[in-house]
């Protein structure tokens, strides 16, 4: 397994960590600012700038995701576009669409389960894209 980490492409992590956070900027202001405010309790305001906290925040921890996605792709010898798929499908739905749904739920979160239907695609497309990308860009 350590063996993998010397073999990443540090571009295509870069890459897929770009894809990413844009498409998280896009989807959680443009597509669903207004539903993802209301999930939250908030008055959605498109013209108000985030604290760097909620981008950097974000970005960091997609990064750590794709980094990880990445080792497991190449100790997995995941090479091809299908297997990239499924093994996209598999960690977003089976880790990250499964956690960010149970952090959801919890007594701070107004609407879990709304959250969940409004981040949850969010979290497996990311992991299916950035898979591709990492089968991509070898």
């Amino acid at each position: 397994m350590l063996d993998s980490m010397t073999r990443i492409n540090w571009l295509a992590v870069l890459a897929a960590t770009f894809a990413a956070t844009l498409l998280g900027g896009v989807w959680f202001t443009v597509l669903f600012g207004k539903a993802y405010a209301s999930i939250l309790g908030r008055a959605h305001d498109p013209k108000t700038k985030p604290a760097p906290l909620f981008i950097l925040g974000p970005l960091v921890c997609s990064l750590l995701t794709i980094i990880t996605s990445a080792i497991l792709m190449k100790a997995l010898n995941i090479f091809s576009v299908g297997d990239a798929m499924a093994f996209g499908g598999v960690v977003g739905l089976g880790y990250l669409v499964a956690t960010m749904a149970n952090t959801s739920i919890n007594p701070n979160m107004p609407r879990p389960l709304m959250y969940s239907l409004v981040s949850g695609p969010y979290f497996f497309l990311m992991s299916i894209i950035s898979s591709l990308i990492l089968v991509a860009i070898p």
